[in-house]
């Protein structure tokens, strides 16, 4: 890893120690934040100094690695354990990489009596999980690219995302933006144009952040823009990760991303969304059933100490929105491509197998 791709790193373990990368200081500052106990990394998930899906799955792995490296000596250290772990389950309930890392994690130590030993297993098996992510991203990126080419030819083409989907959001690279940097290394993307993404402004922060200092040609809009700029620009592509993804592939994602769905159908644009299996969540019948985030109204009327709004003016602040399945022209994972998903081609993608980490690798 090159110098410039470790300062894009949204979380960094090292010598037991967890390191994230407080992304609501972006990209004015460049401030990585320690963490030494479970319940502060709940905190940084709740706050969003840590966001998209797979990071967050990915920073609460090394939560529970924390846990029980700081319990494993006393002799309820199981329980103390379980306790961090559900604190980290109610961080944000939204993103479904979070409740499968945990699963993940305590299927590896559910046997272990040791402390000593469930540290190591855990340990090892959170950095598994990081490592995966950032190989399933590359591999999306590359699944991505050959089904752009399938469809639409080498282009070169416009394309659209919304909020960040990067390596700022998972293990590295991206998942959405993964395919956007592997479209720009194959010649086939002209520029990427960029939502900013209200009201935490992901785009106009985190993903330009990301594209720009890669050279990659990437322009900035307003998300009342979109709808023009499909028209106008010729927008063939809208690339976006996703937060938990139904059973017949219904796909939540960032604030705005269902109308910019309809949008993109409206004007002739296909829709991709990319996300790895463990943001597959087969348990929900459909999109209807994915719980939404709810923030607080202050993200809309103020941005930091300045006031934007009408103080004790009534918000509604849904953090997520499905898109239909119907809506959704590809979904790209780790696994393979699936066209038009619904519930029997979700079944066939989630039964192949590529691996016990497979799902491991976006928004939020």
């Amino acid at each position: 890893m090159t110098p410039e791709e470790q300062r894009c790193d949204a979380v960094i373990w090292s010598a037991g120690r967890l390191r994230l990368l407080d992304q609501r200081l972006l990209p004015a500052q460049e401030c990585y934040l320690d963490y030494a106990d479970a319940p502060a990394v709940a905190a940084a998930i709740t706050d969003m100094v840590v966001r998209g899906a797979p990071a967050i799955g990915i920073a609460a792995a090394y939560g529970v690695v924390l846990s029980i490296a700081r319990h494993e000596g006393s002799p309820g250290w199981r329980k103390n354990v379980e306790e961090d772990v559900e604190c980290l389950r109610q961080s944000r309930p939204t993103a479904v990489n979070l409740m499968w890392a945990l699963d993940h994690m305590q299927s590896l130590v559910a046997g272990e009596t040791e402390g000593s030993r469930a540290l190591a297993l855990a340990e090892k098996g959170a950095i598994a999980i990081h490592e995966a992510d950032r190989r399933n991203n590359e591999r999306m990126g590359s699944l991505g690219v050959d089904a752009i080419r399938k469809l639409s030819g080498d282009g070169p083409h416009v394309m659209m995302t919304h909020c960040n989907a990067g390596a700022l959001a998972t293990g590295g690279y991206g998942t959405a933006l993964g395919v956007i940097r592997s479209a720009w290394k194959a010649g086939i993307l002209a520029r990427v144009h960029m939502d900013e993404t209200r009201p935490w402004l992901q785009g106009s922060r985190l993903t330009a952040w990301e594209l720009l200092r890669e050279s990659i040609p990437a322009v900035l809009n307003a998300d009342g823009a979109a709808a023009h700029l499909i028209r106008q620009q010729g927008v063939s592509w809208v690339v976006v990760g996703a937060d938990r993804v139904a059973a017949n592939g219904d796909a939540a994602n960032k604030i705005g991303t269902y109308g910019l769905a309809i949008l993109a159908r409206h004007h002739g644009a296909r829709v991709m969304v990319v996300a790895p299996t463990s943001t597959i969540d087969m348990s929900l019948s459909s999109g209807a059933q994915i719980p939404i985030e709810e923030r607080t109204g202050d993200e809309l009327l103020r941005y930091g100490n300045q006031l934007l709004g009408i103080e004790g003016c009534p918000v509604a602040n849904p953090v997520f929105d499905v898109t239909p399945a119907e809506l959704i022209d590809l979904l790209v994972t780790e696994k393979g491509v699936v066209e038009q998903p619904d519930s029997q081609k979700m079944e066939q993608l989630m039964a192949r197998d590529s691996g016990p980490l497979s799902g491991s690798g976006s928004n939020g």
